[in-house]
């Protein structure tokens, strides 16, 4: 009876124990990451590494302090001792960053701590292309930052899903310098009209006897035309518009690298995993969200997994079966042989399994 409840308790633990290709090495770490865009590395290192790295030095059981200043882009690595707590780390360098963020040049963006993961945290890897070039880069780069993105993070596991490739949409403002000189206006100007245009305002209420109305002040562009109506100031009792002095359109932003898929341009989405999430849960249940919405994309749209870390695990447990498979089948014909007791032979073969389970 001790036999049997201890089979049936193996078989149960087997199911839900973790399985990874490998056993998570790293150590405790945190990533501060902070842009700076247009600054060239010896900028970054100066202007935002270092006085990052010093309110960051000092931080509690912190052992070593790493940085990388590359252009537009500062990444400061810290690494804690063995046996402290990722949370808590966190929210020890998020306190060192509040002191540290004041002391930033204007133009560089808040720093951010990079989301959990490990370094062999990237679970897939899934291409996006159009099979007929109906749909276009900045079109998939649209589906995948703002419908794919943002629905793979809810996905339970998920750490960080990033995206690589296609054309970034952006509403351009190009302007006439010759235009900006007849006007008498500055490109100043015309940043602070397309800024401030581009928002909604409240004005509160306004009440009847019997009704209640809410007063709204619309603003925010909704297209591009839109952003060339848009009063800079007046000239002779006329407005002069962002559409007088500058070209307005929806163009990509400057790339920086690219993405092929199957020997196409297409998008890249690399979803890393969390620590303690279980590879094959995670990607079974990213691989069910994205069927899921593949039935919503453009019929010319397609999903190529380019990597999956759960194959390497799914071959390792298919091997391992048919290897104890072969040595069971192994095990019985030699006991069988040598022995010629069935018997003895039956005993042998539960208690392998049961020592093993």
């Amino acid at each position: 009876m001790l036999a049997i409840a201890m089979l049936v308790y193996g078989m149960f633990a087997a199911k839900q124990i973790p399985v990874d290709v490998f056993p998570d090495f790293a150590p405790v770490q945190v990533i501060v990451q902070t842009e700076a865009p247009g600054f060239a590395p010896e900028e970054v290192e100066s202007l935002v590494t270092l006085p990052l790295e010093t309110a960051l030095n000092g931080t509690p059981n912190v052992k070593v302090v790493r940085s990388i200043s590359t252009v537009g882009l500062s990444v400061v690595t810290l690494i804690f001792n063995d046996g402290n707590n990722v949370f808590t780390a966190r929210q020890l360098v998020a306190e060192r960053l509040q002191s540290a963020r004041n002391k930033l040049p204007d133009g560089i963006e808040q720093p951010v701590l990079m989301p959990i993961s490990t370094a062999v945290g990237d679970i897939l890897k899934v291409g996006m292309v159009s099979s007929t070039g109906a749909t276009s880069l900045m079109d998939l780069r649209t589906i995948a930052n703002w419908t794919v993105r943002m629905r793979l993070m809810s996905v339970a596991g998920v750490s960080n899903v990033v995206v690589y490739g296609g054309e970034q949409k952006q509403y351009q403002v190009l302007v006439n310098p010759t235009a900006l000189k007849d006007y008498g206006l500055t490109l100043q100007q015309v940043i602070d009209a397309a800024r401030q245009s581009n928002s909604n305002a409240a004005g509160g209420f306004l009440r009847t006897a019997d009704e209640e109305y809410l007063i709204r002040g619309i603003g925010r562009a909704a297209s591009v035309d839109d952003i060339s109506r848009t009063a800079i100031s007046e000239r002779n009792g006329l407005a002069v518009t962002i559409g007088n002095v500058a070209k307005v359109q929806i163009g990509p932003a400057f790339q920086i690298g690219d993405a092929i898929v199957n020997g196409k341009r297409g998008i890249i989405l690399n979803v890393a995993k969390q620590p303690w999430a279980n590879t094959l849960e995670t990607s079974y249940a990213v691989e069910r969200a994205l069927k899921e919405l593949q039935t919503s994309f453009p019929k010319d749209v397609q999903l190529v997994y380019t990597f999956r870390q759960g194959d390497f695990i799914e071959v390792a447990i298919r091997n391992m079966i048919e290897a104890l498979a072969l040595g069971a089948i192994l095990v019985v014909v030699i006991l069988f042989l040598f022995l010629q007791n069935w018997r003895t032979v039956l005993i042998s073969l539960t208690a392998i399994p049961l020592s093993l389970l």
